[in-house]
This record gives structure tokens, C-alpha cells and sequence, in this order.
């Protein structure tokens, strides 16, 4: 399958949200839905051709979801990546179309599991409408974890560049979404391969951020890769369908050659991040 295959190529995941990976049981739960800028998730691709997959409003928006992934093993419940939150302005989430409270705990609470029963989170990168939802404010008013017993694991050169206040990243970050995560000593910081848990991998790969990471899911013959924002919904699979907001473009072009060589050459599902319509897929050639 080439990255540029026809996307009736592909078989979306179950309707159900919900499907069996050898020993990984993954469902796919919602951390919000909300609206943004059509021309921004496609950059240089004409809304011509971007529309005939997302119908824009008359603002030129397009709905997204925020397809949050947890992996039960047997012995652990793990997230990938947590949605937007709770936290946002209301100017923000009025312009947006921010769902209202917390919708990854809310549908997390639907399939069954407290925030308190999470073990781990994986971050794939910490722009907010991914990692957001990781952190709460309290009734006090401070910032706390949304998921008071995980380890968040976050890629070490994301850290570097989230928490730097460098100037030319001020607006892609904000701090109340992660830095408390480092005084509470829940956060982990990984490197490009590291294994989190058996049958569970990170790849940096890049391209959206210089820290960005995506998922690797393992167990017996099948797998899966959580692409994040490397690949963030079916449309986006044709090598050239990158975002406006990916800060090295060349990079997510290289990766995601690689990413579909990958599911190809082992028969994996790709799972999308903000797809509204379908949050996974497997080619059918």
C-alpha cells in the first residue's frame, strides 16, 4: 500500500469502537469533539479537493474528534493521548464548538473505568487539544491530574521544546496542560523506540512537532500504530496531506512513507486521532 492508496482501500475499524489486538483490548473513547479551520488540517491541498471528505461550514470549518485509544493488557489500563479537557477559556471553547465538562472522563466513565483506574498515559505530543485533558483545575482552583494514580509518558524532546518558553513556540503550548506532571513525579520522559510495557513502543516520529510520537501496539501476529497527528485522519493518508500546523512538513512527507510501508509490510490497523467518521483502518490490498 502506497501513501498514496485510494482510501476505498481501506477497511475502517468496528463501528463498535472496540476491537481485540491479540491480548490488547482497544477502544477507542472520545475526549471531544470540536471544530477548526479546514484550510489549517490541510494546508496547500485546494478545499476542493479537502472537501469532498470534510464538509465545511460557513466559517470554513470542518468537525474533528479527539479519538483517545485505551489499551487494556490483561494487567493495566493505558491511555494514548487525552483529548482537550476541561480547562479552556470560554471564548475558546465558544469559537471552537468545545464540548462542555469533561468528555474523556465522561465516556471513559461509560465503558466502565475511573480516572483512578488508569495506569498509564502516553502523550503522543502536548499541544492541547492531546494532552489537555491529562490535567484538571481542582475545586480550589490549582491544577492537578486528571489521572491520579498513571505514569505520563511523554517524549523527552517535546519536553524540552513545551517547556522551554521559546518564543517562536509561544501559543503552541500551555503549561497548565503538563508541568505539574513533573512535581507530582508522575512523568516519564522516553526516547524514540523505548518500550513503556511489552507489545507497547513509541516512535518519534517527528514532523508535527520535533518531539512528536506515535504508538506502537503489539501482541502475537497483529498490531497497530496510534499515528497521531503524523497521519491525523483517513483523508490525511496521501503523502502530501499534511497539516499547516506541522512545524517540519518534510519530515511528516518521510514518515509517513514509512508509517504505511510499515502497516503494509505487517498487516496493522492505523489508528487516527481526530477522524469523526472512522478512528481506525487496515488496507484491504
Amino acid at each position: 500500500m502506497s501513501s498514496n492508496a485510494p482510501l476505498e482501500k481501506f477497511r475502517p475499524a468496528p463501528a463498535s469502537r472496540t476491537m481485540q489486538l491479540g491480548d490488547l483490548r482497544i477502544t477507542a473513547v472520545s475526549g471531544g469533539t470540536y471544530r477548526l479551520d479546514g484550510g489549517t488540517l490541510f494546508g496547500v491541498v485546494p478545499r476542493k479537493l479537502w472537501s469532498k471528505h470534510f464538509e465545511p461550514d460557513e466559517r470554513n470549518t470542518i468537525l474533528q474528534e479527539t479519538n483517545c485509544i485505551l489499551v487494556e493488557t490483561g494487567t493495566e489500563r493505558i491511555l494514548i493521548d487525552t483529548g482537550y479537557g476541561s480547562k479552556l477559556p470560554e471564548k475558546f471553547r465558544f469559537h471552537h464548538a468545545i464540548e462542555d465538562g469533561n468528555a474523556l472522563v465522561m465516556n471513559l466513565e461509560a465503558v466502565g473505568v475511573s480516572p483512578e483506574g488508569i495506569d498509564r498515559v502516553i502523550l503522543s505530543h502536548l499541544h492541547f487539544d492531546h494532552a489537555g485533558g491529562g490535567t484538571r483545575q481542582a475545586d480550589d482552583g490549582t491544577i492537578v491530574a486528571t489521572f491520579p494514580n498513571a505514569e505520563y509518558v511523554v517524549n523527552r524532546s517535546e519536553w524540552e521544546a513545551a517547556s522551554s518558553d521559546a518564543e517562536e513556540l509561544k501559543g503552541s503550548y500551555f503549561r497548565a496542560d503538563f508541568e505539574i506532571l513533573q512535581e507530582t513525579g508522575q512523568l516519564r520522559l522516553v526516547s524514540d523506540g523505548d518500550e513503556i510495557v511489552p507489545g507497547i513502543s513509541v516512535w518519534q516520529s517527528g514532523g508535527h512537532t520535533l518531539g512528536h510520537q506515535s504508538i506502537l501496539l503489539e501482541s502475537g501476529d497483529e498490531g497497530a500504530v496510534y499515528a497521531g497527528d503524523l497521519c491525523a485522519t483517513a483523508a490525511h493518508c496521501p503523502m502530501a496531506w499534511c497539516m499547516a500546523y506541522d512545524m517540519y512538513q518534510l519530515q511528516t512527507r518521510q514518515n509517513k512513507l514509512k508509517l504505511m510501508e510499515l502497516i503494509q509490510d505487517r498487516g496493522w490497523w492505523l489508528l487516527f486521532d481526530h477522524d469523526p467518521y472512522q478512528w481506525g483502518a487496515i488496507s484491504q490490498s
